[in-house]
């Protein structure tokens, strides 16, 4: 097939993509952008098209693929990973939502519940209230990671227990 046959054949059934692109975007401008980057891979690539097979399969197979990895690439630019102590993903993304707890509570009662936890409890909750890491709490304290955060998790389960019962 000729060049000429190809861009013929090409254009006769691009129109089809650009609901297919809006559909998957909704977004006029970037639907654009999609159809025009799924026109321009379809003319680089056009030795990879076999002559008698469905073109518009191939062009929606190249726009659903550039879609899809360029949605993938978005979605790594938007996570930032934390290396310190504990691997966590943080998602910048993600709105806060609000407590209906701590609206009814005022911090003076947040720290009578903490001060009221049993030591054993209260001084590893009361640093990780502060912001420090469980690794820098366990080096903190001497004791093994591992205790360090099930004495943190039964804190909060007690102060749970005691916000409840006020």
């Amino acid at each position: 097939m000729s060049t000429i046959e190809f861009n013929d054949l090409l254009l006769c059934n691009a129109e089809f993509l650009r609901p297919f692109a809006i559909n998957l975007i909704r977004d006029q401008e970037q639907a654009n952008d999609l159809f025009q980057e799924t026109m321009f891979r379809a003319l680089s690539n056009r030795d990879k098209y076999n002559v008698g097979t469905n073109i518009k399969a191939w062009l929606y197979t190249i726009m659903r693929n550039i879609f899809i990895n360029n949605y993938r690439r978005t979605t790594k630019q938007q996570t930032v990973i934390d290396r310190s102590g504990s691997d966590f993903l943080l998602d910048h993304n993600q709105a806060s939502v609000s407590n209906a707890a701590m609206e009814r509570l005022s911090m003076q009662e947040i720290k009578l519940a903490i001060h009221a936890l049993p030591e054993i409890f209260k001084t590893p909750f009361e640093l990780y209230f502060e912001g420090y890491k469980y690794q820098e709490i366990a080096e903190i304290l001497n004791e093994p990671l591992g205790t360090i955060k099930s004495r943190i998790h039964f804190a909060r389960k007690l102060l749970k227990e005691q916000i409840e019962r006020q």
